[in-house]
């Protein structure tokens, strides 16, 4: 992943195959920046992995800023509400926000998230459970699910699996004690 930090606030996290994606909403958020290459700057990469590496929580409180609108960044807020193994509709965020005819304009907001994964905008999707578009593409966001402990079937989250749960720790746990 493509991390990049302004002082101790992370400002951008992007899957790595897509550095066009990452080097144009830098270069328009950030016109006249410097990058300089630099091993774990804040420790965000060590949390980054250690998310990768299956603690789940290690990205929760890294200090960020996506630099968009108002509405972007109440969005983006929104988006770090939403607990680890959980996911939400675009209607649902919308709610949340206020504005239940908000959904395009949530859904924009989602897709111009310039923080990946740490924003968890791969939790958000569609009000049938399809995992509707993703920057990152949509076998990553099921990908990012699975590793949450979201069931996915079929394209699909699959509520009928667990419809009140995705918490991999408390089915694991049923699990174990059944």
């Amino acid at each position: 992943m493509l991390l990049m930090v302004e002082g101790d606030v992370m400002i951008g996290l992007e899957f790595d195959d897509q550095p066009e994606r990452y080097m144009k909403d830098i270069g328009r958020r950030f016109p006249d920046h410097e990058m300089r290459e630099t091993v774990n700057p804040c420790g965000f990469s060590d949390h980054v992995l250690a998310y990768y590496k299956g603690d789940l929580e290690a990205i929760d409180g890294l200090p960020t800023r996506g630099d968009g609108t108002p509405f972007q960044e109440r969005v983006w807020a929104e988006l770090r509400r939403i607990k680890v193994g959980t996911t939400i509709s675009y209607g649902e965020l919308a709610m949340r926000l206020g504005d239940r005819n908000a959904m395009r304009a949530v859904g924009l907001a989602n897709g111009r998230n310039p923080i990946s994964v740490v924003v968890p905008c791969h939790r958000v999707i569609g009000a049938d459970g399809t995992l509707t578009g993703y920057g990152g593409g949509v076998p990553r966001k099921s990908w990012l699910l699975n590793h949450e402990g979201v069931p996915i079937r079929n394209g699909r989250v699959d509520r009928q699996t667990d419809l009140f749960e995705h918490d991999p720790r408390k089915r694991m746990n049923r699990v174990a004690s059944s």
